[in-house]
């Protein structure tokens, strides 16, 4: 049973049509918090399609008296094997000791108690929620139901006054991009192998990774394949660095979104040769400033390699966690 809302307010699901209200309620958010607005219309429109994503089961909306949408939350359940559900929620800061913070979580958690009979018999399920360190607010809200902070991530940044220092490449090594080889299958199995080692890792069919991955290059209008940039030992993908022009948050800031390194090819210089390669080709086109977004405690050492190249902690976020069923953690917690 859902916390009560105020007199005169309203919960529905959300439609398409809710797209630029959300937008603006979460960039409003946003800029309070850090400055910037994180959002764009068209991302959300395309995360909102995003494959086995269902707005009237998987996204809430509060409204106040006169239909001014004041909060909202959706759960993530998308992927086998059901066993890591994610929320996120957000709230108009002058309706904060309202009740729809309290409403919003247990409509969240609610949802993803779904996921439970799907999981595997004797698994573990938990329910997260990211949220930003400046976000005192929700960090308590969350704590209030039952929430533990487990992790913490860092976005680390690189200013790029100067060219940045070229690559120094393993022997053997030869580079491409995913436009000279767009093989997509072999190369989400090859990231999947890469970040096997990496905290929270749980393996999903990989059609099910495919099928959201070209939903979202499809609709996606800085995806370049062009900044794809995988370093191969003759036909196997030995590491990958995927790159956008931009990011969300800053147009001036080009970001690293995955740079991952293959065990057999780990400790080789090849992690540090991708990084410094990326930040040449984004400085090549302009780009004088790069993000990337990593595990603060990093179990296969990654924020060591990041600061090696010069990059450095811009601010942090926080995962919370609340078990929803105990069991067999099917994550990775550790590298052996």
């Amino acid at each position: 049973m859902n916390a009560p809302l105020p007199d005169g307010f309203t919960a529905r699901s959300m439609t398409l049509d809710d797209i630029p209200a959300v937008v603006a309620l979460s960039n409003a958010h946003s800029r309070q918090l850090i400055g910037v607005e994180s959002l764009t219309e068209k991302r959300l429109h395309t995360q909102c399609q995003m494959p086995g994503f269902d707005l009237k089961t998987d996204m809430c909306l509060v409204l106040n008296q006169t239909g001014e949408l004041v909060g909202g939350a959706y759960v993530f359940d998308l992927a086998e094997p059901h066993v890591q559900v994610r929320c996120e929620s957000i709230i108009n800061s002058d309706y904060s000791d309202q009740g729809i913070g309290n409403y919003l979580l247990e409509w969240a958690e609610e949802r993803a108690r779904q996921a439970i009979p799907k999981a595997p018999e004797g698994a573990r399920v938990v329910l997260t929620h990211g949220v930003l360190e400046q976000d005192k607010s929700t960090q308590d809200l969350l704590s209030q139901h039952g929430f533990v902070s487990i992790r913490h991530f860092w976005q680390m940044v690189i200013d790029l006054e100067l060219p940045p220092a070229s690559p120094t490449w393993p022997n053997g090594i030869t580079l491409c991009t995913f436009a000279d080889r767009p093989d997509d299958h072999a190369l989400a199995l090859a990231i999947r192998d890469a970040f096997k080692d990496h905290w929270g890792y749980v393996e999903s069919p990989i059609e099910e990774e495919l099928e959201r991955w070209r939903h979202q290059t499809a609709h996606d209008p800085d995806f370049d394949p062009s900044l794809w940039f995988l370093a191969m030992e003759g036909k196997e993908i030995a590491g990958v660095s995927m790159c956008w022009p931009k990011s969300h948050e800053d147009p001036k800031m080009g970001y690293v979104g995955v740079l991952g390194v293959r065990r057999p090819w780990r400790r080789k210089g090849l992690g540090l040769a991708l990084l410094h390669h990326s930040f040449d080709a984004l400085y090549c086109r302009g780009v004088h400033k790069v993000g990337l977004d990593v595990d603060a405690t990093s179990l296969t050492g990654a924020t060591r390699l990041y600061e090696k190249a010069g990059m450095h902690v811009n601010r942090q976020s926080h995962a919370y966690e609340k078990e929803l069923r105990a069991g067999k953690d099917l994550s990775t917690q550790s590298v052996g």
